[in-house]
C-alpha cells in the first residue's frame, strides 16, 4: 500500500501547472500560490537518491522562488530523510496515513440543517476555500486563483464539496439583489467543505476537510468526509487515503472507515 500512496502523490504533484522533475524527485509547482503546502516535492518510490540528486533538487526550489519541501511516504525511500538533515532540512511534522476501501468505507449521515453541494462557480469555490483557510490557519480571504485551482482539480475528475447552512441559503436567495455587504454576508453560508485528487490507478488523496468552529462536533466532518469518499468511490478509485491532524478527527475518519496504514514525513529547508 506504500507504494500506491507514494505513486498518488508523484502523479498529483505531476499535475501542477508548471510540475518539474529532477533526478528521482517530481516538484509540483503552482504559479498562483507561494503556498509551501502546494509547492513541494516528492521521491518516485524505490529509486536511488544522491546528495548530488537532493542538492540539485535544492537549486530547482530556489530557481522557482519557492521555499524547499517534501512530503513523502517514509518507506519509499529510506535513506533519503538522512541526506536532507545532512542537507540542512529540518522535519516539520511525521503523520500516520488513514486509508479507506470500497469494503471498509461507511456512509455518514448529513445532519439537519445543512446540506451538501459540488462548488459550480467561481464564487462558490472562493467560500470552500475561504472556510479550509479560517480553518488551517491560511490566508483569510481565498482569491480567484484558488477558485481557479478547484476547478482544475474537478475538470480532471477531482471532488469538491461544500457544506451549507439552509438558514442562511435562505437569506441569500431573499436578498440576492441587496448591496454588497449582504453579499458578503451570503457567503458565509458555506460552513464546511473538502476535496480530494483526481484518482491515479484507483488511488486518490482526500485533503482540506474544514468547518466553521461555530458549526463543529455536529457531525458535519463525517458527512462531508463521508461524501467526497462516496463519489470517489462511484467514480471507479477503490483507494482513498487522507491524514489526522489530531485524536478528534482521527476519531472522524475511523467513523467513516478510515484505517491507519503506513507514515509519512514534512521536511523543508529554510
Amino acid at each position: 500500500m506504500d507504494s500506491r500512496i507514494q505513486l498518488s502523490v508523484v502523479a498529483n504533484l505531476s499535475r501542477r501547472p508548471a510540475a518539474l522533475e529532477t533526478g528521482p524527485f517530481v516538484l509540483g509547482l503552482d504559479p498562483g500560490t507561494g503556498s509551501p503546502h502546494i509547492n513541494y516535492a516528492t521521491p518516485q518510490p524505490g529509486v536511488a537518491i544522491t546528495k548530488t540528486d537532493v542538492a540539485d533538487l535544492v537549486t530547482a526550489f530556489r530557481d522557482a522562488g519557492r521555499k524547499p519541501r517534501l512530503e513523502y511516504v517514509t518507506s519509499c525511500a529510506p535513506g533519503l530523510e538522512a541526506l536532507l538533515i545532512e542537507a540542512g532540512f529540518e522535519v516539520e511534522e511525521r503523520h500516520d496515513y488513514l486509508v479507506c476501501s470500497t469494503a471498509s468505507f461507511e456512509p455518514a449521515p448529513v445532519p439537519d440543517g445543512f446540506h451538501l453541494i459540488e462548488p459550480a462557480t467561481d464564487r462558490q469555490r472562493v467560500a470552500l476555500v475561504t472556510v479550509q483557510n479560517e480553518a488551517f490557519g491560511g490566508e483569510p480571504t481565498a482569491t480567484t486563483a484558488d477558485a481557479d485551482r478547484v476547478a482544475r482539480q474537478q475538470a480532471a475528475g477531482g471532488i469538491a464539496i461544500m457544506a451549507v447552512d439552509r438558514d442562511r441559503d435562505r437569506d441569500r436567495d431573499r436578498d440576492r439583489d441587496r448591496d454588497r455587504d449582504r453579499d458578503r454576508d451570503r457567503d458565509r453560508a458555506c460552513v464546511g467543505g473538502g476535496q480530494a485528487v483526481p484518482p491515479n490507478d484507483g488511488v486518490s488523496e482526500i485533503g482540506g476537510i474544514a468547518v466553521r468552529p461555530a458549526y463543529r462536533r455536529r457531525g458535519l466532518a463525517a458527512a462531508i468526509t463521508a461524501a467526497v469518499t462516496s463519489r470517489l468511490f462511484d467514480a471507479g478509485a477503490d483507494v482513498a487515503w487522507l491524514e489526522a491532524s489530531g485524536q478528534d478527527s482521527w476519531r472522524v475518519y475511523e467513523r467513516v472507515g478510515f484505517r491507519p496504514t503506513g507514515k509519512r514525513l514534512y521536511i523543508s529547508l529554510d
